[in-house]
C-alpha cells in the first residue's frame, strides 16, 4: 500500500461503515493544497484500491473501507513436542485448556 492509499484508508477509517463521495475524499484526505492543485487526484487511487479489494463502491460512486471479516479462530498448537509428551503421560486431557493454581503471593 503506497502513501496515497494509506491517506485514503486513514480518512475512511473515521467514517466507519459509511459510504463517502469521491469528491469529499479528494478534498479531505490529501489536504487542501493537494485538492487545489488537482481536485480529482484521488480518483485513480480509489479505482486501484477497489481493484485490490481494500475498499468497496456503491452504485452512486461512493466509497467505504471493506467491512472486517469475522476473525477466524486461531489454531491451537503445542509449545514444544517435549511438553506435549510430558502432558500426555499424565493422562489428563487439556482440550479445554488448563487453569493454574494460585501459588500464593511472592515473599
Amino acid at each position: 500500500m503506497d502513501a496515497e492509499e494509506r491517506e485514503i484508508c486513514d480518512f475512511l477509517k473515521s467514517w466507519q461503515g459509511q459510504f463517502v463521495s469521491s469528491r469529499e475524499i479528494c478534498r479531505r484526505a490529501g489536504g487542501k493544497w493537494r485538492f487545489r492543485e488537482d481536485p480529482a487526484w484521488a480518483i485513480p487511487v480509489l479505482t486501484r484500491m477497489v481493484e485490490k479489494g481494500y475498499i468497496e463502491s456503491d452504485a452512486s460512486g461512493h466509497f467505504r473501507l471493506m467491512p472486517e471479516k469475522e476473525k477466524k479462530e486461531k489454531k491451537k498448537v503445542w509449545l514444544s513436542p517435549e511438553l506435549r509428551a510430558m502432558l500426555e503421560k499424565t493422562g489428563k486431557t487439556f482440550s479445554e485448556g488448563a487453569e493454574l493454581q494460585d501459588l500464593g503471593e511472592p515473599d
